[in-house]
Parts: C-alpha cells; structure tokens; sequence
C-alpha cells in the first residue's frame, strides 16, 4: 500500500515559504519520500498503516494551498511506468519498506 501526497503550497512571501518548508519537513520526518518536487510518498504495510498516516498529514495541512492524498496497492504502483527524456526510468531512489516479523 503507497501513499502519496501532492501539493501546492504558495511561496511567494517568506512566511509563506517558512509554512511550506515545515510542510515538506514534517513529511520527511513521517517518513516519506520525495518523488517529484511536490509530491511525496510512503510505503505501508497495511490500509489501517496507511491511515494512520493519511490523519498524519491531515493534521500537518498548512491554511493556505491545494494538497492531495491519495492510497493505491503495490500492484497498481508497480503498473507505473516513469521516464526521465524520453528513456524509461528505473525506480531506484525510493526507499524500500522492510518488515520484521
């Protein structure tokens, strides 16, 4: 189970660039990823995982700006296809979730 976090914060005061650089931070520390410049990602190991941190991110949600949450299963990330020009891309730089049992 992936969830992913796309946003569009403003940036065009300092305050407004403070919010959205907390915002950014406090996703890294809740364990996301950064896959494009604005959208962010986590691996979890369950849908009531993925909730937990979908209330996560709700509660972080700045006053200002679009935000977006959205959960799809392995087997529909694994069907995306990437590409960097015009070559397809290996998704190498995500970070792999490892489960102890």
């Amino acid at each position: 189970m992936w969830v992913l976090v796309f946003f569009d914060l403003p940036t065009e005061t300092k305050k407004d660039r403070k919010i959205y650089s907390k915002f950014r931070k406090d996703l890294l520390q809740d364990g996301f990823a950064m896959f494009q410049f604005s959208i962010y990602l986590r691996h979890c190991a369950s849908m009531e995982n993925a909730e937990v941190h979908k209330k996560r991110v709700k509660k972080i949600l700045p006053e200002k700006g679009h935000i977006g949450i959205m959960t799809i299963t392995d087997k529909q990330f694994g069907m995306m296809e990437i590409y960097q020009g015009t070559k397809p891309s290996e998704i190498g730089n995500i970070p792999q979730q490892l489960e102890l049992f």
